[in-house]
């Protein structure tokens, strides 16, 4: 018998076509929310203000000032933004980065957090929570960013080009694998896990090859909320470190980064977790989950490398030094010589190997 602990995430969830438009502003009544303030990125500004107008009076303003990995000043104009507005609750659209500004205006506001997701992150199944100051991106977890309600709609991801569908589907696939060797896991995390991976890397290739394909987008969708739950119900590990490094020192891009970095990270730790790598093999049918993941993104037009992501060699040693700053768990131990060699073969994007 294998003992666990599981709590589960007090969270809403819709999924369907169109419910953003249609859904968004019935969970807001039902949270009891009359001024809410919708955040976004530029990019995602048209579909927020789309939110926004099906809100209706419930709207105090669109805040359109989101950026990746959520700078320090972002957070503290939007936490004025909100307060200036008098909002009650805060509806997020976006990606990770809305998401994450979402989440930071919850925690230092106590407003309830309604999340739009466009991207397939997973972010808004967590109550993780990031902020970069001074060239360093830190973490933490805390319940009152986890928004009360996530609406899932497959057509607000329509408009998602083919390359950060990818990047953001491999993302979510990021979070499951840790998930998976987690040491707070459980047999109900791992079936969402694995599930999700599943679900993922079969809509990728269906998203790729007709981005206009709805029910491929539903299905990613599905598999990034899977995939997120499972990282929110468990502690993150060597692969989210790195990329934590990478993207608030480096100003590496977030998905991206993900998607070069974790068949890397998975090699590395694949000795040492026998039981997670399995169920990757078996979510995505093949005996080498590291390469199948490196193949896939690959194939479907993702970058291959860090040195394509603009991160200089020299930077390797600085990324290495921080990611081992802290202790974190693992399933193998982290020290600054395997790091390093994780980081070279993500720099090079050579064959993804095990014996490091």
């Amino acid at each position: 018998m294998k003992e666990f602990v599981y709590e589960a995430q007090p969270m809403r969830v819709v999924l369907r076509p169109g419910a953003a438009r249609t859904a968004t502003a019935g969970e807001a009544e039902r949270l009891g929310l009359r001024r809410l303030l919708v955040v976004s990125g530029p990019r995602g500004a048209r579909a927020a203000r789309a939110v926004a107008d099906a809100l209706g009076g419930a709207c105090a303003g669109l805040h359109a000032e989101a950026r990746m990995h959520v700078p320090a000043e972002v957070a503290d104009r939007a936490v004025e933004v909100a307060r200036a507005a008098g909002a009650d609750g805060c509806v997020a659209v976006g990606g990770g980065s809305a998401i994450g500004l979402g989440k930071v205006i919850a925690l230092r506001t106590g407003l309830p957090l309604v999340a739009v997701p466009s991207t397939y992150s997973g972010s808004e199944m967590t109550s993780v929570w990031g902020l970069t100051e001074h060239g360093t991106k830190r973490t933490g977890r805390d319940p009152s960013v986890l928004p009360r309600s996530v609406v899932y709609d497959p057509e607000l991801t329509l408009s998602l080009p083919v390359g950060l569908s990818v990047t953001s589907g491999i993302n979510a696939v990021a979070h499951a694998a840790e998930a998976l060797y987690a040491p707070d896991a459980s047999p109900l995390v791992s079936l969402m896990a694995e599930e999700g991976v599943r679900a993922m890397a079969g809509a990728l290739p269906a998203v790729a090859a007709d981005p206009r394909d709805l029910d491929a987008r539903g299905r990613a969708l599905y598999g990034a909320w899977l995939c997120g739950a499972a990282l929110g119900a468990t502690t993150m590990g060597l692969h989210h470190k790195l990329c934590h490094v990478l993207g608030g020192t480096f100003g590496l891009p977030h998905a991206d980064t993900h998607t070069v970095v974790l068949p890397y990270a998975l090699a590395h730790n694949a000795p040492a977790a026998p039981e997670a790598m399995a169920a990757l093999g078996r979510a995505l049918g093949t005996d080498d989950a590291a390469l199948a993941l490196r193949e896939l993104s690959g194939r479907l037009g993702a970058p291959r490398s860090l040195a394509e992501l603009g991160l200089r060699e020299a930077d390797l040693a600085v990324a290495a030094q921080e990611a081992t700053a802290q202790t974190y768990p693992n399933p193998r131990e982290v020290g600054v010589a395997g790091v390093l060699d994780v980081l070279r073969a993500a720099y090079e994007g050579d064959r993804p190997r095990t014996n490091f």
